[in-house]
């Protein structure tokens, strides 16, 4: 059982259960006696009865009480009934109005708690009123709780990194929040991080934050300036899980540089690893990054784009089945065998090396081919020198 289960499967904390409304008022002791319960349905139908009562008791509370035990039951009960309903996150918007206070005051300070467990609970609760509101966090109170997020990732021995990269995938998905970010240099806190060691779910949910950035066509091209590319690539040689790969692959950077336009000779490109499992990738969405490839063929004028190109579309053909004969169709072969003319000595190379994979492969199938009708001719295959 979790920290948080035995938290909600337990009992009300005692200095509230039997100080009862002597400590903290009989309206709010009610209200909080009538939700605790683990029958959620029944919890809802509370809660509607009177909404705005959600807010004001946790409020209260959160103000009144300064026991650890007692923050943490109250953080973990909210943190449940928030994500029973997303829409709740605004009656804390709205009460703070009535108020004419901000609804962050009362959260951001528990960031500063020594406890782990209550400064993490409340970062997820945070979160969750950023990322669910109507009304999105922003100024001072947004600068604060990023940097709290890129503090935390660094903290060495952080038992809660999970927690915290959670968050940050949250707040990711906001574009407001990505500009915020990237603006407290939190890309290279990521890319630290990722560099150092750490175990594979923190790989991929710290490239899933990575990938949520590149949907911000401007954050997109300035990320190879930190280094993002080496790193991830590093972590794609040596990945364990699938969905560490994948989340690599999605963002990285294969699809980002060629819809930029500006190939180089990042890692990606030549690793035998990303081709074998990626070459058909290149036919998602109607062959859109292969006719993308072949458009920078003949537009650029950059040796050093029509290099990595031809090398790419080369790459293409040797390990997907079907690839000379798409190539063909979309024009590209004749394109790259243009190349072999070209002034620049390393384009010729790499489109001479490019027309050799495409006639290899013709080769590599015709000899199978010849193979396969021997055997069922009953024709010994010939002695292959070893």
């Amino acid at each position: 059982m979790t920290q948080v289960q035995s938290i909600l499967a337990g009992n009300m904390p005692e200095d509230i259960e039997k100080g009862g409304s002597n400590v903290i008022g009989e309206e709010d002791f009610k209200f909080i006696a009538r939700i605790d319960i683990p029958d959620h349905r029944a919890r809802d139908a509370v809660v509607r009865e009177n909404p705005m009562q959600l807010a004001k008791t946790f409020v209260n509370l959160l103000n009144l009480i300064s026991k650890d035990q007692t923050i943490q039951y109250l953080l973990t009960l909210l943190d449940d009934l928030l994500q029973d309903d997303k829409s709740r996150v605004d009656l804390f918007k709205q009460y703070a109005a009535s108020r004419n206070e901000s609804v962050w005051v009362h959260f951001l300070n528990l960031l500063n708690r020594p406890m782990g467990f209550i400064m993490n609970m409340t970062s997820r609760i945070i979160a969750k009123m950023a990322c669910w509101s109507r009304e999105l966090m922003a100024g001072s109170d947004l600068q604060f709780y990023l940097t709290w997020l890129k503090d935390q990732l660094r903290a060495p021995g952080n038992e809660y990194i999970q927690s915290v990269a959670r968050c940050l995938q949250m707040m990711l998905r906001i574009d407001d929040y990505r500009k915020a970010f990237v603006h407290l240099d939190g890309i290279s806190t990521v890319v630290s991080v990722l560099s150092g060691r750490v175990n594979f779910q923190i790989q991929y949910q710290l490239s899933f934050c990575l990938w949520v950035l590149t949907f911000n066509a401007d954050i997109a091209e300035k990320l190879h300036k930190f280094g993002v590319i080496p790193i991830l690539a590093d972590i794609l040689t040596d990945a364990q899980k699938e969905k560490v790969s994948r989340i690599i692959l999605a963002v990285f950077r294969y699809v980002t540089e060629v819809h930029s336009g500006r190939l180089e000779w990042s890692p990606v490109h030549r690793s035998e690893k990303f081709w074998r499992e990626n070459a058909h990738r290149l036919n998602d969405k109607n062959y859109e990054l292969l006719k993308m490839l072949i458009h920078l063929l003949e537009t650029t004028k950059d040796p050093l784009v029509l290099s990595v190109a031809s090398f790419d579309l080369g790459e293409y053909v040797r390990h997907y089945s079907r690839g000379k004969h798409v190539l063909e169709l979309l024009g590209g072969k004749t394109i790259v065998m243009s190349l072999l003319a070209h002034e620049d000595p390393n384009v010729r190379y790499e489109a001479l090396l490019a027309v050799q994979k495409l006639m290899v492969h013709n080769w590599e199938y015709l000899g199978r081919q010849l193979e396969k009708e021997q055997v069922k001719k009953g024709t010994p295959l010939p002695i292959k020198a070893s």
